[in-house]
């Protein structure tokens, strides 16, 4: 994830340190995000400044250790200028492991696809209070407001997907045969009967 560049946006509103610069982050975006490693940030910062993008200068203090600070350069400035104004666009796929486990569900059977479609509805709504919850808490950032938001609305529509999935599976959910685990290869068992036969 561009991290770098979130860091970019903060030192645009001036010089700031590493544990600072961590406070305002996770502030800004709220608890969706989850918090930010500051050695995570550290080395982010540390690339910034080799890239160009920031420079690094000590501020000298009496009564502790001398600080770090972080400024952005001009080059930092058009990056983060960039990256903010220029779309958006998926080049992973929608990878989910939902996914996989409807896939090993549904070659379980109907029984396995039934328990994991009732769980997996269970779990979904469960987040939901909570997010609404925090919803309520962040009436005044709008950032934040908007991020839970966005939680939601992908939760309501994994909601409605596992709503339908059991409908839309069941005729590719089988029930596995009895001894299949221990069933013996259609070229083993041709050899036994003929075994079989002759020993008849």
């Amino acid at each position: 994830m561009p991290l770098h560049h979130a860091v970019l946006a903060l030192l645009t509103e001036g010089p700031n340190h590493g544990y600072e610069l961590k406070g305002s982050f996770e502030q800004a975006i709220g608890p969706q995000w989850g918090g930010l490693n500051i050695g995570h940030l550290y080395q982010i910062l540390d690339r910034l400044v080799r890239d160009g993008y920031v420079t690094r200068s000590q501020i000298q203090q009496s009564d502790r250790p001398d600080k770090t600070r972080y400024t952005l350069t001009e080059a930092g400035a058009a990056e983060v200028r960039q990256w903010a104004t220029t779309a958006w666009v998926r080049s992973g796929g929608f990878r989910d492991e939902l996914f996989l486990k409807l896939f090993g569900a549904t070659a379980l059977g109907p029984a396995a696809l039934a328990e994991l479609v009732a769980d997996q509805r269970q779990t979904y709504l469960s987040e939901l209070a909570g997010l609404t919850r925090q919803r309520r808490a962040h009436t005044g950032d709008p950032l934040v407001a908007l991020l839970i938001d966005a939680a939601i609305a992908h939760t309501k529509a994994d909601l409605e997907l596992i709503e339908s999935a059991e409908r839309r599976l069941a005729p590719q959910a089988r029930a596995p045969q009895a001894g299949a685990a221990g069933a013996k290869p259609a070229e083993v068992r041709a050899v036994d009967e003929e075994r079989e036969e002759r020993g008849a």
